[in-house]
């Protein structure tokens, strides 16, 4: 046997020690890799989910929020109730998949009243199902661009189909944007010390399409709004009538290619480009065309009701020449709604 078989055991000891500490410290090691890569993937994610989330963020906090904690104060077991406790109800027997089918068949306007009746019609109004319909047959070319798809629109505002409705710029079919406009004119006067001056007024009206077409029309104070708005048509024939493209991106309205439709020029057809000059049979075509671009705002939130003109150009459709229009006394077109015009 060998004299110092003690010093050999307490070395084999010794190194067992150290390699079971080197194991643990190494395990320690590896599992703090891992949770700090986990926690590394984990903050990317989030990072990615709030830029992802960022355009509809401030919105979500003023609407969302708000409709929410509302909703939260509701009672579980809603209701409808009679004004008149002695009254019976009868809406309370229609089942709520019916309502909804109801409510699928009116405009914006009328589902928002039904939803101010009481609490158990806001909720039923919420649906997705209703917004949803609305927000497929809305927003469709050109009321987005043809490069957009409507996902990316539903990705911004968390797929809230009620909240794309109302926050997404959208141009207004349901009715007609009416500008109107005054100067001052001076008049005669037989004494030299007294000054007459009249105040004129014109309006300018533009009525958007869902194919894509536009009418603008700038008309006197002959004719009030009242006259105008039933004969906006494309089918009208009056001076300072005009038939036009109009195209959306984000809040910025283009007009283009607004030529006479006065019935002074014939208008252009598949087989005649609108850059001529001279029809075939030697009449005299459209010599302008005019480009307008507008700004659409929404006052308040979920109107969009409002136009502001940022340019105004007439186009030499010879010579390509462009020429800005003077906009001195041009005021903001207002929204209108005309129930009898189609949305859709």
């Amino acid at each position: 046997m060998d004299p110092h078989v003690d010093q050999v055991y307490h070395r084999e000891e010794a190194l067992a020690s150290i390699e079971a500490a080197q194991q643990n410290t190494l395990q320690k090691s590896t599992a703090s890799a891992v949770h700090d890569s986990i926690k590394e993937l984990t903050a990317k994610v989030q990072t990615s989910l709030s830029v992802k989330s960022r355009a509809g963020a401030s919105a979500v906090r003023v609407t969302s929020q708000v409709l929410a904690s509302i909703l939260a104060g509701f009672p579980g077991d809603l209701s409808f109730e009679p004004e008149n406790e002695e009254e019976p109800v009868h809406l309370q027997m229609v089942p709520e998949e019916l309502l909804i089918m109801f409510l699928r068949k009116l405009d914006t306007t009328s589902i928002e009243r039904f939803a101010s009746v009481c609490r158990k019609a806001r909720v039923i109004a919420l649906d997705s199902v209703i917004w949803r319909e609305l927000v497929g047959a809305t927003y469709i070319p050109p009321q987005i661009t043809r490069d957009e798809d409507l996902t990316s629109v539903l990705e911004r505002y968390l797929y809230d189909y009620r909240r794309v409705y109302i926050e997404h710029p959208r141009v207004r079919l349901d009715g007609v944007y009416i500008a109107t406009c005054h100067y001052v004119r001076p008049g005669l006067s037989e004494n030299s010390w007294v000054t007459i001056n009249h105040l004129i007024t014109y309006h300018r009206y533009l009525r958007f399409y869902p194919s894509g077409q536009v009418l603008s029309l700038l008309a006197n104070e002959e004719f009030t709004p009242q006259q105008v708005i039933p004969l906006l048509k494309p089918t009208l024939r009056m001076k300072g009538f005009y038939i036009g493209t109009w195209s959306i991106t984000d809040t910025t309205i283009q007009i283009t290619n607004l030529l006479d439709a006065s019935g002074r020029y014939p208008l252009p057809t598949d087989n005649l480009p609108t850059s001529s000059v001279n029809n075939s049979d030697g009449s005299e075509a459209n010599r302008y065309t005019f480009v307008m671009t507008l700004d659409l705002v929404s006052r308040p939130l979920g109107r969009w009701n409002k136009l502001n003109i940022l340019a105004y150009n007439s186009v030499h459709l010879g010579t390509g020449d462009v020429n800005p229009v003077a906009l001195k006394n041009e005021r903001p077109f207002w929204f209108s709604r005309v129930r009898s015009y189609s949305v859709y």
